[in-house]
């Protein structure tokens, strides 16, 4: 037995690798990676083919070749070293270091994919910067959301079965490509030879296409009419890649460049946001600043303001803007005495976005999609906290949650909150959520009570926000509602969301009992919205489309029961400033949806989260998305029950296109020089 391993080992010492037999082992290597990569791309096509629809099979090919296109940029990174080792026999020779190398980084891009299948099937996007968003947050929280709301261990077990399956084939790969014996090495000028000529081929499949300029980048995979498709033959690994280097690196290079004068831009805004009872001040120094006096037949008797953010509240799926299945009774009900903008979006897709956007009235910019941990959060902006606390109002921020989460005490409280009511200040709640906290039924109940024992010698005004509309979606055992069924993977979370409903309607009947119901304006809206099997444009629209529901004494004798008039979150602090009625100075990035000139369809910015450089101009019932990888796309949106959008030619695009880079350049510019806020952030000399 001795003798025989004194054999294999001399054997083995005398083994070197030719030129050939080393090519033979790269190929193969990397046949077997793009291999792995396309079965993943199928688990995520198969995980989440309730949005195929009726995609033709030809047009799901092509999303496949497309993906073939970024796989191979990926493989190309991962056989560097294989590549390198050409130019030394020795180099060569180290099949162990090879196997090692291949197995490992092949297993951390399939980690990558099989934790994607859930991530697209939430926010309809590849691995983004999200990823590290959810790194830097509280670990304990962000572990619980992971255990309780995703098959962790079923991942675990397929991702270890699939490393080792890996490994097998890497060392087959090895044993069958070594040859047997000394065998004679190729000089160094012919390894030379042959490394320049797979380095170009190497070059030329890293950078994806043949054209001058930029390599491959993400609008070119949007080739198709279905987003989902599309978005399919994206690389997860690859714009995560992308996504670190615009969140990490030292230009950020996520932010928005400018590329009009910067006089035009803020000209082009100034004539977009201000109106007829705004008066322009400090205009050599601020972009927007300006004095609002609404007309005082537009103002309502009321005193006090209560903005409900409701969590994952999706536009598709409430009753009083189309959906048929019974989702929302409560909203409903609500919608029949308040005023509904049944055209209304959000400004991001993630809770924080839709925080500063509706309380401190700012947008969500490329570079900033994460304001409220930034310096540039810092800032004192424009808000609802900085006009009313002018006013010598009182508030409260009542929540689910803990404050800490996306830093919410921090930023609200430099924006000039004093009173939050966190997940750790309720006593024997009805529910809570190992993960996220108290339920909204707990939140609701709590507010009310707030609200309720306020003196009413100051007006106040309130933030409720509810969580329990979210991953993981834990809810009381005994549900006062039916669950949802006959929807697909969608039944849990629209069963969260008709608990939250309910909840909702709760509040308004034992909010209907107290005093200072009759003296208030209550605002309704969604955070955001959430995907389902539709995915219209490359935008999505579906995830930012939320209802806007204003009730308060008369508004319907005065305003109506709808309006169609598109709005975004930055629009409601003037539109409650305009119901309260006074002089306000402000520099919101939104206007007074109810006092806008005779025939304005209204108009709006939208950006997902993560770090991809896409942006939405919304104005009437058109669509105009901007993304720096790809042509400008103007569509004609619709929706309620009908949704769907259709790409078109149009005369506005030009317009369009000028004023949503003017409306992001210029609200850049004026956050980096800290001079958004009511006042200038920096002092005057």
């Amino acid at each position: 037995m001795a003798n025989t391993d004194a054999l294999k080992q001399q054997g083995a010492r005398a083994y070197t690798p030719t030129l050939k037999s080393h090519l033979a082992y790269t190929l193969l290597s990397a046949l077997v990676i793009m291999l792995m990569l396309s079965l993943v791309r199928l688990a995520l096509l198969v995980y989440n083919s309730d949005m195929i629809g009726d995609t033709p099979y030809s047009t799901v090919a092509e999303g496949f070749l497309n993906g073939l296109r970024f796989d191979l940029r990926v493989v190309v990174y991962l056989s560097i070293p294989l590549l390198l080792a050409m130019l030394s026999p020795w180099l060569m020779a180290r099949r162990g270091l090879f196997r090692f190398w291949l197995t490992l980084t092949s297993s951390v891009v399939m980690f990558l994919g099989l934790m994607e299948m859930d991530f697209y099937r939430e926010f309809h996007q590849r691995l983004n910067g999200l990823v590290f968003q959810y790194i830097k947050e509280d670990p304990k929280t962000v572990l619980s959301m992971l255990w309780y709301g995703f098959p962790v261990v079923r991942y675990l077990l397929a991702w270890a079965f699939g490393t080792w399956l890996l490994s097998l084939l890497f060392k087959g790969i090895d044993r069958l490509t070594r040859g047997t014996g000394r065998q004679r090495v190729a000089p160094w000028y012919n390894r030379l030879a042959v490394f320049m000529v797979v380095l170009l081929v190497a070059v030329v499949a890293a950078r994806g296409t043949l054209r001058q300029g930029p390599p491959m980048r993400w609008g070119d995979a949007f080739t198709t009419d279905s987003n989902f498709v599309n978005q399919l033959g994206l690389n997860g690994t690859l714009t995560l890649i992308d996504a670190a280097k615009s969140r990490f690196g030292e230009d950020r290079a996520n932010i928005w460049k400018p590329v009009l004068k910067q006089e035009l831009a803020t000209e082009t805004v100034r004539k977009q946001l201000l109106t007829a009872h705004d008066t322009l001040v400090d205009a050599d120094e601020a972009a927007v600043r300006r004095d609002f006096l609404p007309p005082a037949d537009r103002t309502l008797p009321i005193k006090n303001v209560v903005v409900i953010l409701m969590e994952s509240f999706a536009g598709h799926s409430v009753g009083a803007l189309g959906s048929p299945n019974n989702i929302t009774p409560y909203f409903d009900k609500l919608a029949k005495e308040g005023l509904l903008f049944d055209r209304f979006f959000s400004n991001g897709t993630h809770t924080h976005q839709g925080m500063f956007a509706t309380m401190a009235c700012f947008p969500n910019l490329p570079g900033f999609e994460y304001l409220m941990q930034t310096p540039e959060g810092g800032h004192k902006l424009s808000g609802l906290p900085a006009l009313l606390g002018a006013r010598d109002y009182d508030d409260v921020y009542v929540y689910n949650g803990d404050f800490a989460w996306d830093n919410q005490s921090g930023f609200f409280g430099n924006q000039g909150m004093t009173t939050f009511i966190g997940r750790n200040d309720f006593v024997n709640p009805v529910f809570s959520d190992p993960t996220w906290g108290v339920s909204d039924q707990d939140m609701f109940d709590r507010g009310n009570e707030e609200l309720a024992k306020h003196d009413g010698k100051k007006p106040i005004y309130a933030l409720l926000q509810t969580l329990s509309n979210h991953t993981p979606y834990a809810l009381p055992a005994n549900l006062p509602v039916e669950k949802v069924t006959g929807q697909g993977r969608l039944d849990e979370h629209l069963t969260a969301m008709r608990y939250s409903d309910w909840a909702l309607g709760q509040f308004f009947e034992k909010a209907r009992k107290e005093p200072y119901f009759k003296d208030t304006l209550f605002v309704i809206v969604g955070d955001h919205g959430f995907g389902n099997q539709q995915q219209v444009t490359e935008l999505d629209l579906g995830r930012f489309n939320v209802p806007l529901l204003l009730i308060a004494p008369g508004i319907q004798e005065k305003f109506g029961a709808v309006n169609h008039t598109v709005g975004t979150q930055v629009d409601i602090v003037p539109t409650i400033m305009g119901r309260l009625g006074g002089q306000t100075r402000h520099q919101c990035w939104g206007r007074d949806l109810l006092n806008l000139p005779e025939g304005d369809p209204g108009i709006g910015m939208i950006k997902p989260s993560g770090s991809e450089q896409i942006v939405g101009l919304v104005k009437g019932d058109h669509l105009l998305i901007e993304s720096k990888d790809m042509s400008p796309r103007m569509y004609r949106y619709q929706l309620g029950k009908e949704f769907k959008a259709e790409l078109i030619e149009s005369p506005e695009q030009t317009q369009m296109l000028q004023q949503l880079e003017a409306f992001i350049q210029t609200a850049t510019k004026s956050l980096l020089d800290n001079t958004a806020g009511v006042v200038h952030g920096t002092p005057k000399k």
